[in-house]
C-alpha cells in the first residue's frame, strides 16, 4: 500500500493538513423570516474541554449550556490560536486562509492577511446588513505589532474596537482603541483585562442604536499564560491537581519522535508546575465566568436576552502533562483539538446535548446564518450547525467529512533552553522536552459515526511516521494501532485526507 502525503511548499515552508472526520451541516436553506437577531460571540484562549477546563465554569454552564445547547463534539480546525482565530473570522480552513502559525512568517496579522482574507472575515458582512459591531480582547497574537501595520490598524466591519496588542496578557499592555494607542498597568479595578473588556460591552449595550441589531466578539485572555489571577480569586482551587487519568504521565512510546523524547514518568519538580498552572488557568476562568453572568444580566435588563443569541467556545485545547508534556497545544490529540461549545438564543431548546460534530469554521456561517446572510454568496469552507441546535427553524443535510491542519513551528536556530538537540524546534523546557518542531506537521483523517471512532495521521518528517487509532477501544489514543488495522482502510482513509487538503467552500462539503 502506498501513503500520500500531499505537501505544498510557500515561500519554503511546508504545509500539510490535518483531517477529522463527522457529520457537519450543509446546503442550509432558511425556513423562517423575521426581524435580525443579536449576536454575542465570547472565544477564550487555550481552555481545554477534555481535561475539565469548563468545570469552575458553573455560571457559563447554567446562562449558556442549560438554557440552550451543549455541543460535545466540538473541533478546532488547527490547535494553534492564530490560524485557529482566522479559522474563525474567516470560515475558512488555514490552506485557505493562509495563516500557519503565530508569527508574521507564518501570516498572523501580516499584510498579507490584513490585504486579503481579513476583508472577507464575517464581521464585513455584518456591517453591510448594519449591525452594530463591537471587539474586545485579544484578536491575532501579531496584532498591533509595527511590522504589522500598528494599533492604528482597524480590520474592517467593526464600530468599536478595542484590541489587545500581541498575546494574552492580564495587566501592563497595550490596546488599540479605536486604533489609538491605550497603555494600561496593573490596577486592578482599571486595568485587569477580563474585567475591561466585560466594563466596555456593558457600556457599548447601553450605549447602542435600538434601531439596528448588535454583535459582539469577546476575547479574554483566560486562561492563557501567564494566569494572573483576580485578586478575589487567588485563593480558590488550593487542593485541585491537573487530571492523573488517562494519557496522563504516559511515554509516547508508538508516536511521532516529538512525543517520545519526553522523560517518562516526569520529574516532580515537573509535576508541581503543571499542577500549579493548571490551578491558575482554572481561577483565571472565575473571571471570565462573571463576564459571562454580567453580559446575560445586562441583555435581560435591556430585554434583549430573549432576540440575542450567546456562543461561548475556545479557540484551542491543551494539554497538562498528557504523554508526559508538560503544558501546551499543537498536538493532534483530543486534549488539544477539542473545545468547549455553549450556545443559547431563539428557537433552541434548553438543556440539550448535541453530539454531532462542529468545527470552528462553522463559526462564522452559523453567524452570518443567523444574521439571514444568502450563505450561498459568502466564499467559506464551514457550515451553518444553526440547523443542528435548531430544526424548527432550519433545514440542513449533512456531510461527511472535515479537515483539522497543523504546521509545526520551530527555530532557525537552536532553542535557547535546549542548545543541545540543535536548531528547528520550539517551546521547550529546561529539561529539553520540547512541544514544537519544524516538523510536527502532521494531516489526519478521523471517522465519528456511532460506530467506528477511528483517527488516521500521516507526519511530514523524516520518517513518513503514520499514527492511527481506534478511539471507540482507545479514548484516551494510547496504543497507535496502525500495523492491526486492515490496509483498504487505510487507503481509503488516505485518499479522503488528500481530497480534503485541496477543499475550498462548498467543496469541503461534498468529499467522499
Amino acid at each position: 500500500m502506498m501513503m500520500m502525503m500531499m505537501v505544498r511548499r510557500s515561500s519554503g515552508t511546508v504545509r500539510v493538513m490535518v483531517a477529522l472526520v463527522g457529520l457537519l451541516t450543509c446546503c442550509v436553506r432558511r425556513v423562517h423570516s423575521g426581524g435580525a437577531s443579536n449576536i454575542l460571540l465570547i472565544v477564550t484562549d487555550d481552555q481545554d474541554l477534555q481535561l475539565g477546563g469548563m468545570t469552575p465554569m458553573k455560571k457559563t454552564k447554567e446562562l449558556i449550556g442549560d438554557a440552550g445547547a451543549t455541543f460535545v463534539n466540538s473541533f478546532t480546525v488547527t490547535p494553534l490560536c492564530c490560524p485557529s482565530r482566522s479559522s474563525i473570522l474567516t470560515g475558512r480552513y488555514p490552506h485557505n486562509h493562509q495563516v500557519r502559525n503565530n508569527s508574521l512568517t507564518g501570516n498572523c496579522s501580516s499584510a498579507l492577511w490584513q490585504s486579503g482574507a481579513e476583508t472577507d472575515a464575517f464581521p464585513v458582512y455584518l456591517s453591510k446588513l448594519q449591525y452594530q459591531t463591537f471587539f474586545a480582547g485579544k484578536y491575532l497574537n501579531q496584532y498591533g505589532k509595527q511590522e504589522a501595520g500598528g494599533v492604528g490598524h482597524v480590520p474592517p466591519g467593526w464600530d468599536q474596537w478595542h484590541a489587545l496588542v500581541g498575546n494574552s496578557r492580564y495587566y501592563n499592555y497595550t490596546l488599540s482603541n479605536n486604533g489609538q494607542e491605550e497603555k494600561h498597568g496593573d490596577n486592578y479595578s482599571d486595568d485587569y483585562l477580563t474585567d475591561l473588556i466585560a466594563n466596555r460591552s456593558l457600556h457599548f449595550l447601553d450605549n447602542r442604536s435600538p434601531l439596528h441589531p448588535f454583535f459582539l466578539m469577546l476575547a479574554p485572555p483566560a486562561p492563557h499564560s501567564p494566569w494572573t489571577t483576580a485578586p478575589q480569586y487567588q485563593k480558590h482551587f488550593e487542593d485541585i491537581k491537573a487530571p492523573r487519568d488517562g494519557s496522563f504521565n504516559k511515554a509516547g512510546k508508538d508516536k511521532h519522535w516529538l512525543l517520545r523524547q519526553p522523560i517518562s514518568p516526569m520529574l516532580n519538580t515537573s509535576l508541581t508546575f503543571l499542577d500549579d498552572a493548571y490551578r491558575k488557568r482554572w481561577r483565571t476562568l472565575l473571571s471570565v465566568d462573571d463576564l459571562v453572568e454580567k453580559l446575560v444580566k445586562k441583555l435581560e435588563d435591556i430585554k434583549e436576552l430573549n432576540n440575542t443569541y450567546v456562543l461561548f467556545t475556545s479557540d484551542n485545547g491543551y494539554h497538562t502533562g498528557q504523554f508526559s508534556l508538560p503544558i501546551d497545544k499543537r498536538q493532534l490529540y483530543e486534549f488539544d483539538i477539542r473545545t468547549p461549545l455553549l450556545v443559547r438564543g431563539p428557537g433552541i431548546k434548553p438543556k440539550q446535548t448535541l453530539k454531532a460534530p462542529v468545527l470552528n469554521i462553522d463559526l462564522a456561517p452559523t453567524i452570518l446564518d443567523i444574521a439571514g446572510i444568502n450563505m450561498s454568496a459568502v466564499n467559506m469552507d464551514g457550515q451553518s450547525f444553526f440547523p443542528i441546535m435548531a430544526p424548527s427553524l432550519r433545514n440542513g443535510s449533512a456531510r461527511p467529512f472535515f479537515l483539522v491542519e497543523y504546521t509545526g513551528e520551530g527555530l532557525t536556530s537552536a532553542e535557547p533552553a535546549c542548545p543541545k538537540l540543535g536548531p528547528g524546534l520550539s517551546q521547550c523546557f529546561p529539561d529539553c522536552v520540547c512541544e514544537d518542531a519544524f516538523n510536527n506537521t502532521y494531516a489526519c483523517v478521523r471517522t465519528l459515526d456511532g460506530r467506528d471512532d477511528l483517527q488516521y495521521c500521516e507526519f511530514a518528517d523524516n520518517e513518513s511516521f503514520v499514527e492511527v487509532y481506534n478511539l471507540t477501544a482507545d479514548p484516551h489514543q494510547l496504543e497507535n494501532v496502525v500495523k492491526k488495522v486492515d490496509p483498504n482502510v487505510l487507503q481509503t482513509m488516505n485518499q479522503r485526507l488528500i481530497k480534503l487538503q485541496s477543499c475550498q467552500g462548498t467543496g469541503c462539503c461534498s468529499v467522499s
